[in-house]
């Protein structure tokens, strides 16, 4: 995802290869949202490209949405990230953790595993880690469908984050 803030009419009116390049990180790993979305152009405000996108993910199918859930990090995890996760990782004080904190997270991020078909998602912006972690052990207990959906609206806080991040208004 570029860090260049740009402009609504900017992304109306910009190939459609730089407008995938430009959003292809507000969905983790999941360029199609963009791809998807670029035939929409010109979109009237921030809030209807943000819909738009958000209305693609919606339309998916079962597959393709546990596949964009799939492609986020676990929290508090030692791997590779996508800079927009790092960053925010960072902020709620992930990448800092104790070797006791990062043991506790790591087994509630297996137990997570374990019980649904994806990593425990959450828009960690404004949080801190033991905010997170309570919050990964209350949900540990919410039924599949539940916890589905909340996941997906996690993702959907996550994209608003950063469109907001990228779109100067």
């Amino acid at each position: 995802m570029s860090v260049r803030k740009q402009t609504l009419d900017q992304l109306n009116y910009c190939s459609p290869e730089e407008f995938v390049e430009t959003l292809e990180g507000i969905y983790e790993h999941s360029p199609w949202v963009a791809e998807q979305i670029v035939s929409n152009r010109p979109f009237q405000s921030f809030q209807s490209l943000y819909e738009a996108m958000q209305l693609e993910v919606r339309h998916g199918d079962q597959d393709t949405k546990i596949k964009l859930l799939c492609a986020h990090p676990n929290l508090g995890e030692k791997i590779q990230m996508t800079d927009s996760s790092k960053a925010e990782q960072s902020q709620a004080g992930l990448t800092e953790l104790t070797e006791e904190e990062y043991k506790c997270f790591n087994k509630l991020n297996k137990r997570y595993m374990e019980t649904f078909p994806f990593p425990f998602i959450l828009a960690v912006k404004g949080k801190h880690k033991q905010e997170i972690y309570n919050e990964m052990e209350s949900r540990i207990h919410h039924s599949a469908e539940t916890e589905f959906a909340t996941a997906l609206a996690e993702v959907d806080k996550i994209a608003l984050f950063r469109l907001k991040e990228l779109i100067q208004e």
